[in-house]
């Protein structure tokens, strides 16, 4: 197995796919089995799947949008329209990718997405050491759960919700086969070495918490019997806002401020899965980008600009320890919202993250969601979440 990452903030698409082949070093090197494109959102996405398709000439090819851009090695680049490529060449292993449009039914997508990704693969009976997965945001839980009503509970389902660089719904997916604006890319990996992964996210809770009483979808309307807006305003002294009389978006404000659901505990310490709230309501609900449920028990979440700079450097040292020796590279996921709240401060948290992992190649997404496997759990969607997937070469 051979791993090799590459980033490009060259003027054209023409001009960054050939960039991206030459650090790539594709002429000598060959068709990978496996290629990742993320970029930013301000990129032509229709103009850059072409390309790669006839550059490449991958077999496999996984899209997905990301704000304002990319970070690796050679650090964090959010101008905009940077490219970022991850390439696997493995003789050894199997690869297989394909997209749907999510529809009126996305668990069915998801499955139907997953049956064809397993069959490009050649593997359609058998399930795969992971699932990377770009989709649209807004139905996240129901694809998660049409993966597992294929590959079981337990299967390692890892990747990010799509994304623009303001939250206006300009986020692309695409495949060797589709270009999506509200779709799933689901590629299977049977890579020849092991998979290690670590998810996590950079908060703490403040001790306030309630039930979720009255829920819609995605739309909490209270907490504790009283409008879920005003119990954040008081739980978050004011820093969620209420609405007024119009809705109001509350991403910015809320960024340090998420609530939190504890979904596993280790070592008798709390995991906790965070939704964002997104939008105020004048009836004093609040939208969150990650659906709760009635009954669940809410807590505040705090997190702080050190926090989020700091924890991608643990996910990442943590990813590689239990990868071992034979660590060949890393796809990494850092919320989008987290990159708003401390953009000044990317350069640190990518090179925190080499720090971690070495000379290892590594290509980073930012997100609207993210989605990842705590420790010892199963596959959950997630905001403000931060992941790392390590991929080793066989042992000798």
């Amino acid at each position: 197995m051979e791993i090799r990452c590459a980033q490009s903030a060259l003027g054209s698409v023409q001009a960054k796919i050939e960039d991206i082949a030459s650090q790539l070093e594709l002429d000598a090197r060959g068709r990978p089995d496996f290629l990742v494109l993320h970029f930013g959102a301000d990129l032509d996405a229709a103009a850059l799947r072409e390309e790669a398709i006839a550059r490449t000439g991958a077999e496999f090819l996984h899209g997905g949008s990301s704000c304002l851009g990319v970070m690796g090695i050679a650090g964090a680049d959010i101008s905009g329209s940077t490219l970022g490529a991850f390439a696997i060449w493995d003789s050894e292993g199997s690869y297989g990718t394909s997209s749907a449009e999510l529809g009126d039914d996305a668990e069915a997508a998801a499955r139907n997405a997953l049956v064809a990704a397993l069959m490009n693969a050649g593997r359609p009976d058998e399930l795969p050491e992971m699932i990377w997965l770009t989709v649209a945001p807004g139905r996240e839980e129901d694809v998660i759960s049409g993966l597992r009503s294929i590959v079981g509970p337990e299967s390692l389902i890892v990747g990010g919700s799509s994304a623009d660089n303001d939250v206006s719904g300009k986020w692309i997916q695409f495949s060797q086969n589709d270009l999506h604006s509200d779709g799933i890319v689901v590629s299977v990996l049977f890579p020849s070495g092991p998979v290690s992964s670590a998810y996590h996210s950079g908060y703490a809770p403040t001790g306030e918490n309630g039930i979720a009483t009255r829920v819609e979808g995605r739309r909490l309307h209270e907490i504790d019997g009283r409008p879920a807006l005003q119990v954040l305003n008081e739980w978050s002294s004011g820093a969620i806002p209420i609405a007024g009389e119009e809705q109001r978006s509350i991403l910015a404000e809320s960024t340090l401020w998420p609530v939190g659901r504890v979904v596993r505990e280790i070592a008798s310490v709390p995991f906790h899965i965070l939704a964002h709230p997104a939008v105020a309501n004048p009836d004093g609900s609040v939208d969150l980008f990650a659906a709760v449920k009635a009954g669940d028990q809410l807590w505040q979440m705090r997190g702080s600009a050190d926090s989020l700079v700091a924890r991608a450097g643990r996910v990442a040292a943590r990813a590689n320890r239990a990868s071992g020796e034979n660590a060949a590279g890393a796809l990494v996921v850092y919320c989008g919202g987290c990159m708003l709240a401390v953009r000044d401060r990317m350069d640190e948290v990518s090179a925190g993250i080499s720090a971690e992992l070495g000379d290892k190649p590594w290509l980073g997404v930012f997100t609207f969601g993210e989605q990842g496997v705590p420790a010892g759990g199963e596959s959950r969607h997630g905001n403000l979440m931060i992941s790392c997937t390590m991929f080793a070469k066989p042992d000798l």
